[in-house]
This record gives structure tokens, sequence and C-alpha cells, in this order.
């Protein structure tokens, strides 16, 4: 299986990205610098990781949605390749479009690290085939521009096509309908502000987050 992480001046969950991947794959992925023009040939998933990309400048993800790998990666979301995007890689998705909505500041204008509790709203999607409809996850959050925001019209919409894949328990940053994790229409992109690569290990904390690698990855076939 052939992976990748994209890497921009600012990431700083790449390396949690590369070793969630590595430990149910057994292969690092390729870690690419945001200023290349392409990413490799046959990748068989791609992830977005986390971070301040550029400092968060202009508005957070902005300037990465712009960047000259991201072109490439929008091709690949367009072409079925699957994608997932984690806090800053949830962000940019967003700027590209790839994903519904932006992620505003957080209602209560502060940063927030926590852990957090979130329910899996679907298991129908390539990346949630591991766990069960309403099974109740434990994963951590790091961000303080995670308030999901869409319009009623989008909402409903997402709402009413199954794209909305995770909730917050505890809605810590306001989010609009408690929406944790969404998908784009062909469901092979899905962003989300927790952080599912910092909980595969049970000496981090705990393993909420591995089965979502492993449903992607291949290692859950049902």
């Amino acid at each position: 299986m052939k992976t990748a992480v994209i890497v921009y001046p600012g990431s700083n969950c790449d390396r949690d990205a590369a070793m969630a991947i590595e430990r149910v794959t057994g292969t690092a992925p390729a870690m690419i610098w945001h200023g290349e023009s392409a990413l490799p040939d046959d990748l068989d998933f791609i992830m977005v990781p986390g971070g301040f990309s550029y400092g968060d400048y202009l508005r957070s993800g902005a300037i990465a949605g712009r960047s000259p790998i991201t072109a490439d990666l929008v091709k690949r979301a367009e072409a079925g390749t699957p994608i997932l995007g984690v806090c800053n890689g949830f962000q940019i998705l967003t700027e590209t479009g790839l994903l519904p909505g932006t992620l505003m500041r957080n209602s209560g204008l502060r940063f927030i690290c926590d852990r957090v509790k979130l329910t899996v709203e679907s298991a129908d999607t390539a990346f949630t085939r591991g766990y069960e409809r309403g099974q109740e996850l434990i994963i951590p959050v790091a961000h303080h521009d995670g308030n999901f925001f869409a319009d009623d019209e989008t909402l409903d919409r997402i709402e009413g096509e199954g794209q909305v894949v995770f909730r917050y328990v505890d809605n810590p940053n306001g989010s609009a309908r408690n929406i944790a994790g969404v998908t784009n229409a062909k469901g092979n992109v899905l962003g989300m502000m927790p952080h599912p690569e910092r909980a595969v290990d049970l000496t981090h904390g705990g393993t909420d987050g591995l089965a979502l690698f492993e449903s992607i990855l291949g290692k859950v076939t049902a």
C-alpha cells in the first residue's frame, strides 16, 4: 500500500500521522513537502495533518489551500483517492472546496487542548466501517479555530446525504449541530477536528482512533 503525508510549513502533527499509518500498514508513508508540484503516482491514501500551516496567517488553512502541492491534492480527491484531513488539514480541505463549510474561532475564543467524546454518526463510510453507528469514542482535540459553520441549507444537505460522520457529545467549540467530522459527497474525503492519529496507542491514552486507520487502510473489510 502506498501512502503519503503532506507537510506544510508549520505542520506539527505530520510525524504523529506517519506513525499511525505505519502502525497499521507496516510501511512508512512518503512525506511530501508543500513545495512539490505533484504527489507520487498510484497513492492509496493521503493524509493532510494538523498544525498551523503558514502560521495561520490570513486564516487557518488559507495559504496552504493555495500551496503548490495542494493543486495536485485536489486532483487526487476528484479522481477518488481516499484523503483524511485532521484539524488544520480539515481547515485546508474546506479552503480548497473539497469539503463543505468552514472552521471559525472557537465560541469561547480560547485554544482547546483536551480529550473529547464523539459519537459515530455514520459507520457506512470507508473511514468508519470499523466502528458501529452510535459508538462513543474519546479522541484528543487541540485547536483554536474548530468551530464548524455552514448555512442551514448546506447543513440540511450534508445531513440528508449522510456526510456528517462524527459529532461531539459535549460540543467544546460551538460547532453547528455538534459536527466534528464530515465527508465530501463521494465519501472519499474526510475532514475532522479531533486527532485520531493521537489515539492509536494505549501508552498515549487510548486507541479509539485506530479503527479509522484500519478502516481506510484496508485492515477492516466488513
